[in-house]
């Protein structure tokens, strides 16, 4: 871009694009902020509250442990935990051991998980008890995968209404508390230094096209995206450092919640409110009784919310930001929101290999509602051409996204063709489709291998999904292209209604949809789901839809 980044004009008072962007290692951002806050608490985790410095002490203990281990510096350890205080004990105690993390998905089928075990090459895995997670990582282990097992007790904070499952005794199989108090016996250590180009974490991304790909997050790509996000967030500050308490119920292994959240959150002073599993009511006594003052979600949780009978009369007094991130909220469901909530949507775009900073939207964004804002402080971003992506488009056109900063990965793990396809001049290719307004704010159309080319048109089902949403009886909708004998393509919509709400024709829905898409954008087919399915991070998932697709098309020529 230049010197030309349209965005700085709408940026935030006083904030200017090339600020420097601070970046460190991990176990040195950990140690500062835990000194800084340490009387705090850090963690609330079933009503039990845990400080910063009592988090500093069992992150000191998990590392000195696995150091006795033998973990040492490049030593690949993997972690396989859904929202528990066990995943910041070992995230951050691991990589002051020197190791290089691995993040493996609770949803992640056994297949899955045993190719990134050998992709990232981790013998050493780390889970809990909670439901069958602790059986899976023992299957691991006795099929050869594994060389410690290290389970953490879910117990130990009290009962709980999740199902845990008993740690059996076994060569190689250790206790997490046992390792911690071995680990506390052999302190003071001398902690190995890591450096800021080391990579800190391997973050497994893709697999609707092939096998998934381990991005390659430095230490100073995490630390620079928590800089970046710091950066933009003192620029429009509602509150002083260390008086938030933040909802935590975006899964931990996704980038979302591991940087936007726990990282922030912990570098701001906030206390988590740490929860394993998203439910409607316990988020809404969480902002009403234990007065939340921030709620990170993604889509479909604020859809679930507004959803909810009633919900206009809780007190959302205490919410001092709601944000969405993940995928796009529907401009109708953050219009909703605002109204019941009196917060406008916060959020923006970002991605796994952008660690996930990107964009965000100013705080005084209402007139743009359908965009996901502007690039950060110290990421650069424009349009390119979908047939020459070192063609740079101009504002108002739509292409590829091209992204690049200090946080955007330097590649994928073991896949050299995959990283150099994704970079072209030290862009990286994002993927998004979308466009840049002559404001800098940038709008995302949607994924390029979402797009549906029907009868020669592009056809964008972010774009069909926007228009449904507007229907009175619609709670969800994903919208695919499916095969079609004149078009080539077509759009599908599949929609899951609102509880009590009529279904539509197809006929029906085309006729609501008239006045705000084109003729060609217009679904061919239409079919109602109880339940749509959805990612591990509770985005809507469109590659099973895809899948089920492709099966009946495969099955009717057959036949």
């Amino acid at each position: 871009m230049g010197d030309s980044r349209l965005w700085q004009k709408s940026y935030p008072s006083g904030l200017r694009w090339d600020t420097p962007i601070a970046t460190s290692t991990l176990p040195a951002f950990f140690d500062a902020l835990t000194e800084r806050w340490k009387s705090k608490f850090a963690i609330e985790y079933r009503d039990n509250r845990i400080s910063y410095e009592e988090l500093a002490q069992r992150v000191d203990a998990v590392a000195s442990g696995l150091m006795g281990l033998g973990v040492k510096p490049g030593t690949a350890v993997a972690l396989y935990l859904p929202n528990t205080p066990y995943h910041p004990y070992c995230f951050f105690g691991a990589l002051k051991a020197g190791a290089r993390l691995a993040h493996l998905s609770p949803l992640d089928a056994e297949r899955e998980l045993a190719y990134k075990l050998k992709d990232s090459g981790a013998r050493i895995l780390i889970t809990t008890n909670i439901g069958f997670m602790a059986l899976m990582a023992q299957k691991l282990k006795a099929d050869g995968l594994v060389d410690h097992l290290i389970i953490g007790d879910d117990t130990l904070f009290g009962s709980s209404a999740l199902p845990t499952s008993p740690i059996a005794d076994a060569p190689g199989v250790l206790r997490l508390d046992r390792l911690m108090q071995d680990g506390t016996a052999a302190l003071p250590r001398a902690w190995p230094q890591a450096h800021v180009d080391d990579v800190a974490l391997l973050q497994y991304t893709g697999g609707t096209t092939g096998k998934p790909k381990g991005a390659m997050l430095t230490h100073g790509n995490l630390t620079a995206a928590c800089s970046i996000y710091k950066l933009w967030g003192d620029a429009q500050r509602l509150s002083a450092p260390g008086e938030d308490k933040t909802i935590l119920v975006l899964p931990l292994f996704h980038i979302y919640a591991l940087t936007a959240v726990l990282l922030r959150g912990l570098d701001e002073g906030s206390e988590l409110l740490l929860r394993p599993k998203f439910d409607v009511e316990t988020t809404l006594n969480d902002i009403e009784k234990k007065r939340a003052t921030v709620f990170p979600g993604v889509p479909t949780m604020w859809i679930a919310i507004a959803n909810t009978p009633g919900v206009e009369k809780r007190d959302f007094s205490s919410l001092r930001y709601a944000a969405s991130g993940g995928a796009g909220i529907p401009v109708e469901t953050a219009e909703r929101i605002f109204k019941i909530t009196g917060q406008r949507m916060g959020g923006g775009w970002g991605m796994t290999e952008t660690a996930p900073a990107g964009t965000s939207r100013p705080s005084n964004y209402a007139d743009k509602p359908a965009s996901c804002g502007v690039p950060l402080p110290g990421i650069d971003m424009d349009i390119v051409s979908l047939t020459n992506n070192r063609e740079v488009l101009k504002p108002g056109e739509v292409g590829e996204i091209r992204v690049k900063g200090p946080n955007v990965t330097k590649g994928y793990f073991n896949a050299g063709p995959e990283t150099q396809a994704s970079f072209v001049d030290g862009w990286f290719l994002t993927g998004d489709i979308g466009y840049m307004d002559e404001d800098g704010y940038f709008f995302i159309v949607d994924r390029k291998k979402d797009m549906i080319l029907s009868g020669g048109f592009n056809v964008y089902p972010r774009a069909i999904e926007e228009a449904v949403y507007e229907h009175p009886g619609v709670a969800e909708v994903i919208v695919i292209g499916v095969p079609d004998s004149y078009r080539g393509e077509a759009a599908k919509a599949f929609v899951q209604l609102k509880p009590g709400a009529d279904p539509f024709t197809l006929e029906e829905l085309r006729a609501f949809l008239a006045d705000k898409l084109g003729k060609h954008e217009l679904p061919a087919h239409l079919e109602f789901r109880d339940s749509l399915p959805k990612t591990a991070v509770g985005k809507l998932s469109k590659k099973e839809l895809i899948a089920e697709e492709r099966e009946k098309a495969k099955t009717a020529a057959a036949g």
